[in-house]
């Protein structure tokens, strides 16, 4: 440590013992507080000397706020725990209220129990209830002597001066309480708070400028100040949010989550589709709320399916590659010289037909099967060709059965018929992300879970991000949404009109279905709230002119930007390539599959499907016009396809590739080669 460096170490430590000495001379002369309580004040008022601010009861005794860049604090000093934390709990929601309309997350609200005598670690030193438990298990609880460092080292989450704005609204709103502050001592530089006052209409402004200065997933977990009103909002039954691309679902479904975990003594369930997200998306909860992260599962559908099913003693043998040998021998034996191959000759196709229709819908009879309108599926099938399908799906079936394995498909009906005979729900509330990516047949099993109640189902999606065939209408699953249960968002807070209308020029002349039965044009009115953002376009004659190209982008990048960077691929065999370009070029990459919502100072690496549900400051697309072509990534065209078939396919390789650009924030760069003539 140079000599400037130790001299500005006692400096501060000199402004401390003086700050120190103040407080506790201030607090000794207000009457009615114990020792513990004082050695608490006294610790809060130190802080105000460094731009937080503290409110206290003016009657005396009471619950404490204070308000600094960690959010705001409902404090309750107490000698031991239990006594009085559900008024600390009420106090709590009265902040949260108070707060609310400023646009402030509920998640910068925390109640904390202070104890005299404790020192650090005072939840397990005092046999706290873990969360989960009573009222404590949902409180921070604190020793005095950590108080201050602990408030200190707390998440930034509210800029400095506006640390002022919501002090200031906090005491005209709840005259019960008056502002105090350190006297006479001297006050420490570079607090950040300005001189002039700060207009509490550009509160908004301020915290959405900030939010995007900060590391991509700080960013992924900001919730708009206009939002806070729907996180907050008491549900009759099962409710859903909806609304296009950016426009803050997954932020307001994650403070939906702690906002029911703090007012529920139950658990709470997250599901997604895909099974990278719930590591991302847990990481990013802990991070907002650590005293209620223990009580909020997140999951995969399958993957919580198979726990369920063994707990309940259910044995389940799945074998996806066993069962793609099966249904292999089936369609060789039934499919392949039938009619269904003059309509598409790739088994996939047909593949996809049992998966989504068939046991996605959970049909058990030709007669249902017969007459079930095929959502999103574009091949006209007659009854006859129906025939077909289902012999081909009896076929896959024995096949399977012979060889004593599940399909994934399997597991969640299991799963279906065991939730159904469970008595008391085990959860408080389901929130399901991107549920327009699950099966009929996942969407009944979470709703099987919580029923009806008030709050406890959120289906959280939008049709036009579907990234896997087939579909099914809410009304299918017995998902009443009425009125307000049914919101939509319409404010874009990601993607720049730049790169929103080249994603959008994408899908344009695709109409969807959504899960309302309501078809919807490809182009979406959107408010936008970005404007910075660029697209790039780069085309070369060949494929390494295209990658140096690639190469050369990636690493004028700003420093530090990697982080914040997104590689994604149309297939595994693309990603597989540009995992080598990158290698070879000396490019740090992390797989989506390994991501966990942490930092990391490397390229994310993945497929267009693998980015459901995350975003990134810089996204590049190589070969993004392939998608283009007929036929899948990486597969050569059939010849004898319908016009339907190859119709549907390419609806659904245009909304992955819609997704894949929606993820981008600042920058898309867009790749492509050109076809060169013969000479």
């Amino acid at each position: 440590m140079g000599v400037g460096a130790s001299q500005e170490v006692r400096r501060r430590e000199r402004l401390l013992r003086e700050q120190w000495e103040v407080a506790r001379r201030q607090v000794a002369r207000w009457g009615g507080a114990g020792e513990g309580e004082r050695r608490v004040l006294a610790q809060l008022l130190v802080l105000t000397a460094r731009g937080w601010r503290l409110l206290v009861g003016r009657a005396g005794g009471g619950d404490l706020l204070l308000v600094g860049p960690g959010g705001v604090f409902v404090l309750r000093v107490l000698d031991r725990p239990g006594e009085g934390d559900g008024g600390l709990l009420a106090a709590t929601k009265v902040a949260e209220s108070a707060v609310a309309s400023l646009g402030m997350s509920p998640v910068a609200v925390h109640p904390v129990l202070v104890l005299p005598g404790q020192g650090r670690d005072a939840q397990r030193q005092a046999g706290v209830p873990q969360p989960g438990g009573g009222g404590a298990g949902r409180v921070r609880v604190l020793g005095d002597g950590e108080v201050g460092a602990v408030l200190l080292g707390e998440r930034q989450r509210v800029r400095g001066e506006a640390v002022r704005a919501v002090a200031d609204h906090l005491e005209r709103v709840l005259p019960g309480y008056r502002g105090v502050a350190l006297e006479e001592a001297p006050r420490d530089r570079g607090t950040g708070l300005g001189d002039g006052l700060f207009e509490l209409d550009g509160l908004r402004e301020a915290v959405l400028a900030e939010a995007r200065e900060a590391s991509i997933e700080q960013w992924m977990t900001f919730l708009h100040p206009d939002q806070v009103a729907l996180v907050r909002r008491n549900w009759s039954g099962p409710a859903r949010i909806s609304g296009p691309a950016g426009t803050g679902k997954t932020v307001v479904a994650l403070h939906r989550a702690v906002h029911l975990a703090r007012r529920t003594t139950g658990r709470i369930l997250y599901v997604t589709f895909a099974n990278n997200l719930p590591r991302v998306q847990s990481t990013f909860l802990r991070a907002m709320a650590p005293a209620v992260a223990d009580r909020v599962d997140f999951r995969s559908l399958h993957s919580w399916a198979q726990e369920f099913l063994q707990e309940r003693g259910v044995p389940v043998r799945l074998s996806g590659g066993k069962a793609e040998t099966a249904f292999s021998l089936a369609w060789k034996n039934v499919g392949r010289e039938g009619p269904l191959a003059g309509l598409d000759p790739a088994p996939r196709y047909w593949r996809e037909e049992i998966d989504y229709v068939v046991k996605g819908r959970g049909l058990t009879r030709f007669e249902e099967y017969a007459t079930v309108p095929r959502r999103r599926r574009q091949a006209r099938l007659h009854r006859t060709h129906r025939q077909w399908v289902w012999e081909l799906y009896e076929a896959y079936e024995a096949l399977r059965a012979e060889r004593g394995v599940h399909d994934f498909n399997d597991v969640l009906s299991l799963a279906l018929a065991e939730a159904a005979e469970e008595e008391a729900p085990r959860y408080a509330a389901v929130i399901v992300d991107e549920v327009q990516d699950l099966t009929l047949v996942g969407v009944r099993l979470l709703h099987a879970l919580v029923g009806d109640v008030p709050n406890g189902l959120l289906l959280v999606g939008d049709g036009q991000q579907t990234v896997y065939p087939g579909g099914f209408r809410l009304t299918d699953a017995g998902i009443d949404i009425r009125g307000d249960r049914g919101q939509v968002l319409r404010t874009n807070y990601r993607n720049s009109e730049r790169i929103l209308d080249a994603a959008l020029a994408v899908v344009a002349d695709d109409a969807f279905e959504d899960l309302d039965g309501q078809r919807t044009p490809g182009r979406r009115d959107v408010d936008l709230t970005y404007h910075d953002g660029d697209v790039v376009r780069v085309a070369a004659p060949t494929l390494d002119a295209h990658d140096r190209e690639l190469v050369r982008a990636v690493r004028d990048l700003p420093d530090g930007a990697l982080a914040d960077t997104a590689l994604l691929c149309a297939s595994r065999a693309a990603l597989e390539h540009y995992q080598r370009v990158l290698s070879r070029a000396g490019i740090p990459v992390c797989p989506l599959e390994s991501y966990d919502g942490h930092v990391v100072g490397a390229v994310k690496l993945g497929t267009y499907r693998r980015a459901k549900g995350l975003e990134f400051k810089n996204v590049f697309l190589p070969r993004h016009d392939e998608v283009f072509a007929t036929g899948r990534p990486g597969e050569a065209a059939g010849g004898t396809e319908t016009a339907q078939t190859v119709k549907e396919r390419g609806e659904l390789l245009r909304s992955q590739l819609f997704v894949a650009m929606t993820r981008a924030r600042d920058l898309l760069w867009l790749g492509r080669v050109e076809e060169i003539a013969p000479v």
